[in-house]
């Protein structure tokens, strides 16, 4: 039997109880781990609601804008009306104030409908509140 040797598999230490500061270590990390998740779920929720909120905003804007430019037009038709008392140019100028009006209603209209889809993070509100009933827990 030369050259067999017979070799027994290493033996694992036997396992040790872990330290307090052991625990302590641990549940640190793993507390700034959950916290950190945490963080990123709700920038993650966050990012969509912002994005149509800032839609909802320009939209506004927008519609601002244009009945502010409404208002000019129909300041102009009505001094072209009441100078010639003659109906061409400022019946003129009443369609395009109609028009502006319409656009601005519009822009409203789609500005309501992006508003109400920003949300608050739900999963990030639930998860906290799931961490802090274990953390009572003890």
């Amino acid at each position: 039997m030369r050259g067999l040797a017979l070799t027994t598999p290493p033996v694992a230490p036997p396992e040790e109880d872990p330290t307090i500061g052991r625990l302590v270590a641990d549940t640190t990390r793993d507390f700034s781990s959950l916290i950190r998740s945490e963080i990123e779920l709700a920038k993650t929720e966050l990012k969509v609601s912002v994005r149509a909120g800032g839609i909802s905003l320009g939209l506004f804007f927008a519609a601002v804008f244009l009945v502010l430019l409404s208002i000019v037009m129909i300041s102009i038709a009505f001094a072209l009306f009441l100078d010639w008392l003659y109906f061409g140019i400022a019946t003129s100028f009443l369609i395009v104030f109609a028009i502006y009006v319409l656009i601005a209603a519009l822009l409203v209209f789609i500005g309501i409908r992006k508003a109400k889809q920003v949300k608050a993070p739900e999963q990030t509100i639930e998860t906290v509140k799931e961490t802090t009933q274990v953390l009572k827990r003890g």
